[in-house]
């Protein structure tokens, strides 16, 4: 039997989407109404079409006269550096790049992602744990990959369960645990607590 080539990205169209592929389109509609760019009644019927379409092909002839939504290339990284005061991002709402990178420096970095808005299917995050170490928080249903992150002194203590939310992004992260180490956990009681008692959840 001769092997098939396998397909190249601009023959992608005849191929089955995901529940990932449907839902990443359902929020460019989504996001296209609440500029003006298609109205309500246009949403509904393009909502109705992603939610049943089957190919890739059905799936962009939806979004064919829409910007393209912004890749991971398209922004630059965020960088934080522990310095001599600390540095952190979250938990309130941030908008999450498609690269973050974090340097424990001697007062460390925390990297929460408990409120962020992340569009991109996965993020990489540079984590480098040097005198004072770096926190990762992701909420619960996200998942972490902490494979490539070299242990160093401090070592890599990851926490974090595999079950994954459908939607959600996967943290990738890699770097090194230094002399302080690298933590990746979903956040803690009290963490939590106080994530439940922001009014701006409600």
């Amino acid at each position: 039997m001769t092997a098939q080539p396998a397909p190249r990205d601009d023959d992608r169209g005849g191929l089955r989407a995901s529940h990932d592929d449907r839902e990443a389109v359902v929020e460019q509609l989504r996001d296209a109404a609440a500029v003006g760019r298609i109205d309500l009644d246009e949403l509904d019927e393009r909502l109705e079409r992603a939610l049943t379409a089957k190919t890739y092909a059905e799936l962009d002839a939806l979004t064919a006269d829409l910007p393209r939504p912004p890749s991971p290339a398209d922004l630059p990284p965020l960088e934080l550096s522990g310095g001599y005061y600390g540095a952190s991002r979250g938990p309130g709402p941030w908008d999450v790049p498609g690269r973050v990178i974090a340097r424990g420096g001697l007062a460390g970095v925390k990297l929460d992602f408990s409120r962020a808005r992340c569009r991109f299917p996965e993020v990489t995050v540079e984590a480098y744990g040097e005198s004072a170490g770096v926190v990762i928080v992701i909420p619960d249903g996200w998942v972490a990959d902490t494979t490539a992150v070299k242990s160093g002194l401090g070592g890599l203590k990851d926490t974090t369960t595999p079950d994954r939310l459908p939607g959600t992004p996967l943290i990738r992260v890699v770097g090194s645990g230094g002399m302080a180490g690298v933590v990746v956990r979903h956040p803690n009681r009290w963490e939590r607590r106080k994530l439940g008692n922001d009014p701006a959840r409600a």
